[in-house]
C-alpha cells in the first residue's frame, strides 16, 4: 500500500513538473501583469492632440490596472522614430502606444522602415475618432471658409501650412485639401504640431488643418482663425464652424482617428487587460467630458478591440496608399 502510495506522488509530481515546463516565461510574467510602470509611447511631441488623447486614456488606464502609466513623447520622421521602438520592445506589456491615422500611411510614405506597420505590432483598440480644423493665423483678412479658399486659390505657391511631419494627421489633411483645389501649397514641417502651433500663433506660416485637440482652445480664445471642420458633421464644441463639406467642397471629409498598439508577440492575457482597462477608460466620466470639450468622440466598446483596429487598418492603408501615391509624396 505504502509503494502504491509512493507511485502515486511520484506521478503527481512529475505532472506537476510538466505543467511548469510547459509554462512559457512570457505567459508565467503575464500572470502577475502588470506589477511595475507602463510606458505609453507617443510617437508625437508634448503638446499636441496625440498626447492629450494619451495622457487622459493612460491616466484612467493606470487606475484600472493598478500601476502608473507614464506618457513618453517620441517625436520626429512623421512618428516613425517613435514607432521604431514601439516595434523592437518587448512584448511583455510594459511598453504600448498610442498613435493616429498616420499609422496607416508609414508604409506608403517610407520606403525603408525598421518596422513593418503591418506585421510588428499588435492591435489593442481603437480609442476615439477626432475632427479637423482649418485654421489660420489672425493675420489672414479671410472672415469665412469661401474667402480662405477663394485667397488660396488666388495665392497658389505662395500660402504656407504648417504641418507635424510627412504622414501625420495635419498633413495628410493638407494632402487631400490640394487634391481637392488642383494645386500645391508649400508646407513646412515641425516635430509635432505642438511646436506647429506655437509659430501658428507667432504669424510664421498661414494656415493649417489641426484636430481639434490642438485647436479648440486657441480658436475660442481667439489666438487663431477658424473657418471650418473636416466631418460631415459638426463639432458641438465649436458649433460656429460650418463643415468643408456643406460649403466650399462637397464629400470632404478627413477624421484623425486614434488607436492604441503594442509590440507583435502580446501574451493574450495581457492583451485581455489592455482592452479591458481601454474600454473602462471609455466609459471614464472624466474622459468623457475633456473628450467633449474637445470636439472628440470616443468610439463605442465594440470598435476598441483587436478585431476592430485590425478592420480600420486594412481600409486605411487602402484609402490613404492611393492619395500618397497620387501626390507622389515620400517621407526622408
Amino acid at each position: 500500500m505504502r509503494m502504491m502510495t509512493a507511485s502515486i506522488k511520484i506521478a503527481l509530481s512529475a505532472s506537476t513538473l510538466a505543467l511548469a515546463t510547459a509554462m512559457t516565461p512570457q505567459s508565467a510574467a503575464a500572470q502577475g501583469y502588470p506589477n511595475r510602470t507602463i510606458t505609453l509611447l507617443v510617437p508625437a511631441a508634448a503638446g499636441g492632440p496625440t498626447d492629450t488623447v494619451a495622457r487622459l486614456i493612460g491616466e484612467s488606464m493606470g487606475k484600472t490596472l493598478g500601476q502608473s502609466i507614464i506618457v513618453e513623447n517620441v517625436g520626429g520622421a512623421g512618428g516613425t522614430i517613435g514607432m521604431a521602438r514601439v516595434a523592437k520592445a518587448a512584448p511583455d506589456g510594459y511598453m504600448i502606444s498610442i498613435y493616429h491615422i498616420a499609422q496607416a500611411t508609414h508604409g506608403a510614405l517610407y520606403d525603408n522602415l525598421q518596422y513593418s506597420p503591418a506585421n510588428d505590432f499588435d492591435s489593442i483598440g481603437r480609442i476615439a475618432d477626432v475632427p479637423m480644423t482649418l485654421v489660420s493665423k489672425t493675420g489672414v483678412t479671410a472672415k469665412n471658409v469661401k474667402e480662405l479658399i477663394d485667397w488660396i486659390k488666388a495665392e497658389a505657391g505662395k500660402v504656407t501650412y504648417g504641418h507635424a511631419g510627412i504622414g501625420s494627421a495635419s498633413h495628410l489633411c493638407a494632402l487631400v485639401l490640394m487634391k481637392e483645389l488642383n494645386l500645391q501649397m508649400v508646407g513646412v514641417a515641425y516635430r509635432g504640431t505642438g511646436p506647429a502651433m506655437n509659430d501658428l500663433l507667432g504669424g510664421q506660416f498661414d494656415f493649417m488643418c489641426d484636430q481639434t485637440t490642438n485647436t479648440t482652445n486657441q480658436i475660442k480664445e481667439g489666438r487663431i482663425k477658424g473657418y471650418a471642420v473636416t466631418t460631415k458633421s459638426k463639432v458641438s464644441s465649436l458649433p460656429d464652424l460650418p463643415t468643408m463639406d456643406s460649403t466650399v467642397l462637397p464629400g470632404f471629409e478627413v477624421t484623425a482617428w486614434h488607436a492604441m498598439w503594442a509590440p507583435k508577440g502580446l501574451p493574450k492575457d495581457v492583451t485581455d487587460k489592455l482592452v479591458a482597462a481601454l474600454q473602462v477608460a471609455l466609459k471614464d466620466p472624466k474622459v468623457i467630458e475633456r473628450f467633449a470639450g474637445l470636439g472628440v468622440e470616443p468610439v463605442p466598446q465594440n470598435l476598441a478591440t483587436p478585431e476592430a483596429l485590425k478592420a480600420q487598418m486594412a481600409s486605411e492603408v487602402k484609402r490613404w496608399d492611393a492619395i500618397i501615391k497620387a501626390a507622389g509624396v515620400k517621407g526622408n
